[in-house]
């Protein structure tokens, strides 16, 4: 036995599903898509400072995942001892946008469009699962990944009230796929998500696209984990195959 039907049959029993039927990719974009988190580190430190929030860098590395909102009123809390209001918020979270978008464009992750390619070749519905909000990004999801992600089936900040590691995010992909747990992959690359696409009861995969090491990811939740995109879509059409033939 393999080591992939190995975490398969480990996973099934471990969640007492009948089998696995995958049938939807919930995929979380930044620094699994895009390679964006080095970016998003530095719009978020330079708008702390601008604030006068101190905040360490790597710091965000952790965070990524959540909402903007979230990510601020836990350094309001830390910084300044109290929530942040809906107005800082807003106003904060603005800025940093601002100062992503000013910075050089990001690339697509290396694998990502292969990976996607395969999962929209096999007939899978894929849903974007993104904490982010912002236009910069998802507004180039059409030209960069054409086909892949229909409009109608991508979960943003916008579209939740409980930003990850809460399983929100990932119940509401599947709802627009209409799939239950037992027939739904995720891809994540972030401790929060995917805690957030754990429990919701998906088949989590785990990529180490950044500083993050993979004993985070799998200490997370990730039942498999993948040391790059590349390594990931390599692998996928073996995994999907031992999920669709292996017999309890």
């Amino acid at each position: 036995m393999n080591d992939s039907v190995q975490i398969i049959r480990d996973f099934v029993v471990r969640h007492h599903y009948e089998k696995l039927h995958p049938v939807a990719a919930l995929v979380d974009m930044d620094g699994t898509l895009y390679d964006s988190m080095r970016n998003h580190a530095r719009a978020w430190s330079m708008m702390c400072a601008e604030a006068g929030l101190t905040v360490d860098y790597d710091e965000f590395f952790m965070y990524e995942g959540m909402t903007g909102a979230q990510t601020i009123d836990i350094i309001m809390q830390r910084c300044r001892g109290r929530h942040a209001t809906a107005e800082e918020c807003e106003s904060l979270y603005h800025r940093k946008t601002e100062l992503f978008t000013s910075l050089p464009a990001v690339e697509v992750m290396p694998g990502a469009r292969e990976l996607t390619s395969l999962m929209k070749e096999v007939g899978m519905r894929r849903v974007l699962v993104t904490g982010s909000g912002q236009s910069s990004l998802i507004g180039r999801l059409d030209s960069d990944f054409p086909g892949v992600f229909d409009s109608n089936l991508r979960v943003t900040s916008k579209d939740v009230a409980h930003g990850k590691p809460h399983p929100e995010p990932y119940i509401r992909a599947m709802q627009l796929a209409r799939v239950t747990p037992s027939q739904a992959i995720a891809i994540e690359n972030a401790p929060l998500g995917v805690k957030s696409a754990a429990t919701s009861g998906a088949f989590t995969i785990g990529v180490v696209t950044g500083p993050v090491p993979r004993a985070e990811l799998e200490g997370a939740g990730a039942a498999i984990v993948y040391d790059s995109m590349t390594e990931c879509a390599e692998a996928f059409p073996t995994l999907l195959y031992n999920m669709l033939t292996y017999v309890p």
